[in-house]
């Protein structure tokens, strides 16, 4: 085993207890620091989760021993946070999204080309068992040549359950903003990169009000994005994508994300979790079948940031890239540009679909 990578941690809000328990799960990844604007919630996070140092985020940019930084701030600053880093001489790994504006996205990977550094962003649910079955079964032929898929995510909006739901409701929000990573995400590791888009998005309501019933009980808030969006990919493998995000579904049965091929059908998981259910259905086959998943299930947010740990000791290219995510990034863009101008969009970046993980890894571990 290489020596450890010492990593530290940018932004101890909701998110970061996933992260403080699942890269300790990764023997490859040691967290020695965890910094926040709020240094007394750095310190109490730091001593919630035995980190040695909770400190202020100049300081953790300041630790030689450091070489990558998670950064879990708010949307709006997560380019600003990962030229930060970088600028320190350190790999950055970033929540979802990469960044707000794509020229904001595509100046965060110059940076790094520059420094001769990595960038990687979530989510990286897809390393998941539940979507690496998937992926395996698609590589193995189960569904012949896949030539379409479906996803969906429907529902509500957050304003009946989050504290403050308004971020959602403004720019670098929006259902595809906010939940479009994890899906898109998916379909690209399961089916390639996208070449073009279309779409339609609209507003449905100019306001939202909030019903949680412990805080802000009837406050209004104004919405700036679309928050129904329906939209086309055209895969560069040929497979036709369709996906819609929405906060304005009361109710549906729709599935989450499902992949049609020449020679069956497969029923992909949530690809907010990082388990299944997996389930195929080739033709000629009178019912579902549930198939026992390859990859293990024991991991969470943090694979993503093991992953480039790993590659950085190997040499090999990490999977839950920067590139990926900004590939999502423009996506998500393309989608609102779009319903606007009512035309196709092309797609600027184009990836290569990051490599599938071996099977029988041991717990702990991404390589051999």
């Amino acid at each position: 085993m290489a020596d450890k990578t010492r990593i530290g941690l940018i932004g101890c809000g909701n998110i970061s207890p996933a992260y403080f328990k699942w890269c300790r799960r990764f023997e490859i990844l040691d967290l020695v620091a965890c910094a926040d604007l709020d240094v007394e919630r750095a310190q109490a996070r730091a001593q919630e989760f035995e980190v040695p140092r909770g400190c202020s985020v100049q300081a953790l940019l300041a630790e030689d021993d450091i070489e990558i930084v998670i950064n879990l701030t708010v949307p709006a600053v997560h380019a600003q946070v990962n030229e930060q880093i970088l600028s320190a001489g350190k790999h950055a790994h970033t929540e979802k999204p990469f960044a707000v504006e794509l020229a904001d996205g595509k100046a965060v990977l110059d940076l790094a080309h520059e420094q001769g550094l990595r960038t990687g962003g979530a989510p990286d649910t897809f390393l998941g068992g539940g979507l690496q079955t998937c992926r395996k079964l698609i590589d193995d032929g189960w569904i012949g040549e896949p030539v379409a898929a479906t996803a969906f995510m429907a529902g509500r909006g957050p304003e009946a359950w989050h504290p403050n739901p308004d971020f959602f409701y403004q720019a670098g929000g929006g259902p595809m903003f906010d939940m479009g990573p994890y899906y898109l995400t998916a379909l690209v590791s399961l089916l390639g990169p996208v070449r073009r888009v279309t779409g339609s998005a609209r507003a449905s309501f100019a306001q939202r009000v909030i019903t949680n019933p412990e805080l802000r009980m009837g406050e209004k808030i104004d919405v700036d994005i679309p928050t129904h969006i329906a939209g086309v990919m055209d895969f560069c493998g040929g497979a036709v994508g369709t996906i819609v995000t929405s906060f304005d579904v009361w109710s549906h049965n729709l599935p989450r994300i499902e992949i049609y091929g020449s020679e069956g059908s497969l029923s992909v998981p949530d690809p907010n979790t990082f388990g299944g259910p997996v389930r195929i259905r080739r033709g000629g086959q009178e019912a579902w079948q549930e198939v026992a998943l390859t990859h293990s299930t024991d991991v969470g947010r943090g694979i993503g940031v093991a992953d480039m740990a790993y590659g950085l000791r190997s040499g090999r290219p990490h999977r839950s890239s920067g590139e990926l995510a900004y590939h999502v990034l423009e996506l998500m863009h393309a989608f609102h540009t779009a319903s606007a101008a009512g035309a196709h969009v092309r797609i600027e970046s184009q990836i290569e679909r990051p490599a599938a993980l071996p099977m029988g890894l041991l717990a702990g571990r991404l390589d051999a």
